[in-house]
């Protein structure tokens, strides 16, 4: 293996070492203040002025950023002062934002001409939202810039934003490696690990014979009940929507004897397993399948498997040996063609990110070996000539032992040599490639800490929670599965109205069979009111009933159906009944910031992005918005469309 060179900064894989620049504050003709330090700055001289290079490398060099300040007839826009930023409406820094300086007074817009169809700055407050949209992309239209880089017409690969977020802000952005930088098969991945697990459990004494990875048996953010051998999945509350006891669905009456009187509890990680990441696919899967093979009797021989728990550990040690002996891994190598999926896109979105400033981080469970032979695989075919992966990021860690990463004070190693030799540091810094250390190390390397760190993961907990609990690190999810979620809302967006509007029928029939039993029972102890017969109620209670009931026997089937589009068995990734989140969207909302389903998504959304959230619909919005308001709409509010950057869960 080829020695993974130690990745240059940012600044000096553009410019000569002589020559080192900032790249957000490369001005060639005047002296610059560094983004990070008052008291350090730099020029270059008259006669060795660049021009920027938009999009295409030059001579083997990666794009060199343009400027962020120049002159307009209108005034001088410049970047916001980052030694002291302010704060803006939402609370965000606007550390990274634009700003005019001395602008020309008198006049409303930045030409004669009807700029984006207005007659100057306060009609953009009467412009329709319509017509404002039409206006900019006929900019961009005019400009041959191609609509697929603007976030539009795309939902599936939309970012969603469920706390508010200024991309302008951060300084740096680290990403984890596996299912995030580097996107696998999953069916090709997880069906390999399966195969091995199956080999592993076979070697302990159990009966594996035809057992075959089935990976439509399970999705990412269910639960394992280790207790009982099921699977199941839970709303935001914790309340048992779906369960499956081996490979058989729970019906309606069992899953209420069983789950009817607790809620799933995270925290009790001895019999609650949450199915944070797609890795975990393999390990569900087989289990599942192992619990038929318990319940036949057919381990009564595996001293090791005599309970659910006892299973559950020694598939999960099946799966983790997998991973740990390197088997796999070694394959992947081999042939990676087979296990990886390359991103054309994903390496520009990395250069651009550089361009704005930011500084890139890997930060990766994985080995060096592994990750230098992925990462090339993926990136190094689509990076100027010359360019190797390394020489994306100003940070490298491997073999980060994560979640520990974010929770101990670990040792930090530097790798100085082909063979993968190491010393041990205390601190690490700007450029070098690193064992192991902690996030603490990473913030006193940069300079940087909280929320001007954006980290970029797949896996819930080791990815986002503990950065953002820990370190208070904004944090972006990645969840590959959305978009074939978005895809199946849509599909499955005629249904769910027939549904909500049988459910609606059901409840306006019984708002008036309650208001008749009322009536009766307050005749028990008042007697019936006059001109009312106790026969006519009778009679019309007896067609409310009927009625209901066959709604009753629609409802019931077509609920179970919800969601088919994404998961036969389980539904929707996001939701959990007819009209709550599931557990593992209150999880999204709860630790990640914004999220996606693949990185390059970025790419569309460019570096300067502001992610607002959208209006969160609460219960009594609807009440605000019912007919019995007069000049109010019926229809109740939504957090916003696929493809903005809302909320994904909607109606």
């Amino acid at each position: 293996m080829r020695m993974l060179r130690r990745p240059q900064s940012a600044a000096s894989l553009i410019f000569p070492r002589s020559q080192t620049l900032h790249p957000s504050r490369f001005c060639p003709t005047r002296t610059v203040r560094s983004r990070h330090r008052r008291s350090a700055i730099c020029s270059l001289p008259e006669a060795e002025t660049y021009e920027p290079v938009e999009g295409k490398a030059t001579n083997g060099k990666l794009p060199r950023p343009a400027s962020y300040e120049f002159d307009t007839h209108q005034g001088t826009i410049d970047g916001s002062d980052e030694d002291e930023p302010e704060f803006d409406f939402l609370g965000e820094s606007t550390s990274g934002n634009l700003q005019l300086v001395s602008p020309e007074t008198g006049k409303g817009m930045i030409s004669d001409t009807k700029f984006l169809g207005l007659d100057d700055v306060s009609s953009v407050r009467d412009v329709s939202i319509s017509k404002l949209r039409q206006a900019t992309k006929a900019v961009l239209d005019d400009m041959g810039i191609a609509s697929s880089q603007y976030p539009e017409g795309l939902p599936e690969r939309a970012i969603f934003c469920s706390r508010t977020l200024n991309l302008r802000a951060i300084k740096a952005l680290g990403y984890d490696m596996d299912y995030t930088l580097v996107n696998y098969d999953v069916n090709a991945w997880e069906g390999r690990a399966y195969e091995y697990g199956l080999a592993y459990l076979r070697d302990a004494g159990c009966n594996v014979d035809g057992l075959t990875f089935d990976p439509d048996l399970v999705i990412r953010g269910l639960l394992i009940d280790r207790k009982l051998g099921n699977l199941v999945k839970a709303d935001r509350f914790g309340y048992v929507k779906r369960a499956m006891h081996g490979t058989r669905m729970f019906s309606w009456s069992e899953l209420r004897e069983t789950y009817g009187r607790e809620l799933v509890v995270l925290r009790d990680g001895g019999r609650w397993q949450f199915l944070n990441t797609l890795f975990s696919v393999s390990e569900a899967c087989l289990f599942m399948q192992m619990v038929d093979r318990f319940d036949q009797g057919a381990l009564a021989s595996v001293p090791s498997a005599n309970s659910y728990e006892a299973l559950h550990d020694l598939v999960a040690k099946a799966l983790f040996r997998t991973h740990v002996e390197g088997k796999l891994k070694a394959e992947i190598i081999k042939d990676p063609a087979r296990f990886v999926e390359r991103d054309p896109a994903m390496a520009r979105t990395l250069i651009d990110q550089r361009e704005a400033g930011k500084t890139l981080l890997l930060i990766t469970n994985s080995d060096l070996v592994y990750s230098s032979a992925v990462m090339s695989y993926s990136y190094d075919s689509f990076l100027p000539e010359g360019k190797t992966w390394e020489d994306l990021f100003d940070l490298v860690i491997v073999q980060a032992q994560k979640p520990d990463f974010f929770t101990a004070s670990r040792g930090l190693f530097e790798i100085v040599t082909v063979d993968g030799l190491m010393r041990p540091c205390y601190k690490a810094k700007k450029g070098g490639l690193y064992f192991g250390g902690s996030a603490r190390m990473v913030e006193d390397a940069l300079g940087f800490d909280g929320d001007e760190i954006l980290y970029v993961g797949d896996h819930i907990y080791t990815d986002a929670a503990l950065a953002k609990m820990n370190f208070r690190w904004r944090t972006a999810l990645i969840v590959r599965e959305l978009e074939e979620e978005v895809r199946a809302l849509s599909q499955g967006r005629a249904f769910r109205k027939e549904l909500k509007e049988l459910m609606q029928k059901k409840e306006i029939i019984g708002d008036l069979l309650n208001q008749l039993r009322l009536i009766r029972q307050r005749a028990a102890f008042e007697g019936m009111p006059s001109g009312i017969e106790r026969g006519k109620i009778n009679a019309i209670l007896v067609q409310l009933l009927l009625l209901s009931e066959h709604l009753d026997s629609i409802i019931g089937p077509m609920l179970e159906q919800d969601g088919k589009w994404f998961s036969e068995r389980w539904g929707y990734l996001s939701r959990a009944g007819l009209n709550d989140k599931s557990q593992f969207t209150r999880q999204i909302e709860k630790y990640a910031d914004i999220y996606t389903s693949r990185v390059s998504n970025f790419l569309r959304y460019t570096a300067f992005q502001y992610f607002r959230s959208p209006s969160q619909s609460l219960a009594h919005d609807r009440s605000s918005s019912h007919s019995m308001f007069p000049g109010s709409s019926a229809t109740a509010a939504t957090s916003g469309e696929p493809g903005s950057t809302g909320n994904l869960v909607q109606d």
